[in-house]
């Protein structure tokens, strides 16, 4: 008795504290948990199939199993697929069948049930036959690859949704009241936690939790944010010396399409014992960054430089290096690249790991094609004009424009063929 006071005396994360006590406290998945759901309905009327929960880390599956087996008054037991094995299988099987011969189910939750291999996942099929156990199963990977096709045909496989914006929101509202008091989060700040935990509950918990610790009590911005979590950007190296100076300078020339001022600093820095193959690199670094689809030859004529000294060695390579630095000088130039890189990649930090429209993904097994995998998808060669129109986007995120070419070199062709594009995608949708 003493021992399980000082178990409750002892700290406990604040995920842990906010755990639901109801299925009905459960965020994000209503669509399985609803009186008018799958599982709510087994629940309403007391009898559990065994399952399957399939979704990403910290969207409930444990909490999930935990409250199925208090709903419907199973014994609960839990294990893990990393550290258990035969043996530790076998004495829950046999303590699950002497508390089913005193007339008690018992509900065995199976985490990363994906790293029991094959023929340990056999072992769980004659207690899922005669009833000894009710196995809820939690997989971050898919079921179709991962489990036997005896156990999935004796399981029922739900997807769990990762918990979007306003379900993650809500999971801090319920922190602060817990906590009696608002976390000291502007309006910036809080968005950018949302964010950072990529539909993760259990992580947004945690980071609530260091925050309300760690924060002094000061707002914080998003900037302050990052500082207090340590979520940093890499720093570099910015010194200002000779070296960087005249690379600069070269890097700035190529860019502004200024071809003799590029090819003196090229010269510069070769007289000052520079390597060569630094400037290579940073004429490689243009033909991505300041030309780019404007002149898609840019990045072939500096890295058939590149290798051209290599081969010859300084005396003819030079003549290579030369040949590519007025080449890059004098191409159209476009950043258009670098800035739909930058565009895409914000979106993509933004939505994390939302999952593609259905229509884009592939349906190898029966069970993925049951859950609409691939449905609507259009072969663009079976259209007259080649082009489907479909929208890749994931669903919910809007259409984006982030590669806009200018009217200079052959982004000018490209631009064409987007706009044509863009024409027929608005007619078919």
């Amino acid at each position: 008795m003493s021992s399980s006071l000082f178990a409750e005396q002892a700290p406990r994360p604040l995920a842990d504290r906010l755990r639901p006590t109801r299925l009905a406290e459960v965020v994000g998945q209503d669509h399985l948990l609803t009186p008018d759901a799958p599982i709510g309905r087994m629940v309403a009327a007391r009898n559990l199939s065994s399952m399957v929960l399939w979704g990403t880390p910290g969207c409930g599956k444990t909490t999930i199993a935990r409250l199925l087996a208090e709903a419907t008054d199973l014994h609960f037991d839990a294990v893990s697929a990393l550290q258990s094995g035969v043996a530790d299988l076998r004495k829950l099987f046999d303590a699950a069948r002497g508390r089913r011969a005193g007339g008690r189910g018992t509900l065995l939750f199976c985490d990363e049930v994906h790293h029991f291999n094959k023929s340990v996942q056999d072992i769980f099929l004659p207690y899922l036959e005669d009833g000894t156990i009710t196995l809820v199963g939690a997989t971050t990977e898919n079921p179709s690859f991962e489990l036997n096709a005896a156990i999935l045909s004796r399981v029922q496989v739900f997807v769990l949704r990762r918990l979007d914006e306003e379900s993650l929101a809500a999971l801090l509202t319920r922190a602060e009241s817990h906590l009696g008091h608002p976390l000291p989060l502007t309006d910036d700040a809080r968005a950018a936690l949302v964010t950072m935990a990529d539909g993760d509950g259990r992580f947004l918990l945690n980071m609530a939790e260091q925050i309300d610790a760690l924060s002094g009590g000061d707002a914080l911005d998003a900037a302050g944010l990052g500082r207090v979590l340590q979520r940093r950007m890499p720093s570099y190296d910015k010194a200002g010396d000779g070296h960087y100076n005249l690379l600069s300078a070269f890097h700035k020339s190529l860019r502004g399409s200024d071809a003799d001022a590029a090819l003196y600093w090229m010269c510069r820095m070769l007289a000052a014992g520079e390597d060569p193959r630094v400037i290579a690199r940073r004429m490689l670094c243009v033909a991505n960054e300041d030309i780019g689809l404007a002149d898609p030859n840019a990045i072939v004529q500096a890295l058939t430089a590149w290798e051209t000294y290599e081969r010859l060695g300084p005396a003819e390579g030079e003549r290579a290096l030369a040949q590519a630095c007025l080449y890059l000088a004098t191409a159209p130039k476009s950043n258009a690249v670098e800035v739909a890189l930058s565009e895409a990649r914000a979106l993509a930090r933004k939505t994390g790991s939302v999952m593609p429209p259905m229509h884009a993904v592939n349906a190898p097994t029966r069970m993925m094609k049951d859950l609409g995998y691939k449905q609507g998808y259009i072969y663009d060669h079976d259209t007259p004009e080649g082009f489907s129109g479909l929208n890749y986007f994931p669903p919910g995120v809007e259409r984006h424009s982030f590669y806009r070419p200018v009217e200079r070199g052959f982004e000018r062709e490209i631009r064409k063929r987007l706009t044509y594009w863009g024409n027929l995608r608005g007619r078919r949708s």
